[in-house]
């Protein structure tokens, strides 16, 4: 299923307007090291544009090192360019890098990096593994757009490259989410409106940080989906997590056998509860307990319809459903979801 359009594309990345210059492909031996050298205009290879192209004007405002800010495309030096280590994307395999070098070997680098000034270098909001399979293929200089952008906006940035080019596993997603909110206080709302994601997905992605480090590492590989995650987070101490994790990638479990499966434990260990048992940990004994992964499926659902944080407790046909609002606003919103309208 294709993922929802993003509410910033390439438009945001290259400072909102159409640059009207070629991304001219960058081949060794172009240029002297270190140049800056301007861009032609139009022909093959163009940035894809959202706007009109419109006729190439005297940028207003230059970089300290030499490079125009705002609309058009340059070349400069691949060793001027630096990662940034706000970057959420964390892994670039080597076979892809390879592969994508060897297609820049004989086209060049047809989509120019987004670049904002660091000192005498730039920093990379747009286009690390095109920088790095560039430096593979030998090339010597790189086309750049400059961008001015703080801290927030450059990891925004980022964020929606990788995701609208499917870039990030989902713990690189989910790390960017945190990033945000922990390093700039923004709420998961104001992410979810930046990045054009629905609240409850930036939630959903979140929650995936909870779990054990082994399954986490699953994640980033590729040998544990988000939906298996969604069913192991049901369970609530990390050694059951683990051992299910476990179970799903070496018997290649379906999301739909997981469940069966974490639905058996939870009657298990209902069973035992009621029967006294316990489970002995590292804390000492402590009851074994294991939500219904229906009842989370429910939650997840109810979140995802109202965007906000719901609970259900259940048991025996009876029990209560907890939704939280955060402000006046949102309970407004709510409510109207739900069919409820304040007079």
């Amino acid at each position: 299923m294709a993922k929802p359009a993003l509410g910033r594309g390439l438009s945001a990345l290259l400072g909102g307007k159409a640059s009207g210059g070629a991304a001219a492909a960058a081949t060794p031996g172009s240029a002297a090291p270190g140049a800056v050298v301007a861009a032609t205009t139009g022909g093959a290879g163009a940035v894809p544009e959202t706007e009109p192209a419109r006729s190439p004007v005297t940028p207003a405002v230059v970089d300290p090192v030499g490079v125009a800010l705002g609309q058009g495309v340059a070349k400069v030096a691949v060793g001027r360019v630096r990662p940034s280590s706000l970057q959420p994307r964390r892994d670039f395999p080597a076979e892809s890098l390879q592969e994508l070098s060897d297609s820049i070997r004989e086209q060049g680098i047809l989509q120019p990096l987004v670049v904002r000034a660091q000192g005498e270098f730039f920093e990379l909001i747009a286009g690390e593994r095109r920088w790095r399979a560039a430096q593979l293929a030998g090339l010597t200089e790189v086309p750049v757009v400059l961008r001015e952008a703080d801290d927030s906006t450059a990891l925004e940035l980022m964020l929606v490259e990788n995701l609208q080019r499917e870039g990030l596993n989902p713990m690189d997603e989910a790390q960017g989410y945190a990033e945000l909110i922990e390093r700039f206080r923004l709420t998961q709302e104001s992410v979810a409106t930046k990045v054009g994601r629905s609240r409850a997905a930036v939630a959903n992605a979140l929650r995936l940080l909870k779990l054990p480090t082994k399954i986490q590492a699953g994640l980033r590989d590729g040998r544990v989906s988000t939906g298996h995650a969604k069913v192991i987070l049901g369970l609530p101490q990390a050694d059951l997590q683990e051992m299910v994790a476990k179970k799903v990638t070496e018997e290649a479990l379906s999301v739909r056998q997981t469940e069966e499966w974490v639905a058996r434990l939870g009657a298990e260990a209902a069973s035992a509860a009621a029967a006294g048992a316990t489970k002995v940990t590292s804390r000492g004994p402590e009851p074994v307990t294991v939500r219904d992964p229906h009842i989370a499926a429910l939650e997840d659902r109810l979140r995802q319809r109202l965007g906000t944080k719901v609970a259900i407790r259940y048991q025996k046909g009876r029990g209560q459903i907890d939704i939280r609002f955060f402000s006046d606003d949102e309970l407004e919103r709510v409510l109207e979801i739900v069919g409820v309208r304040l007079d």
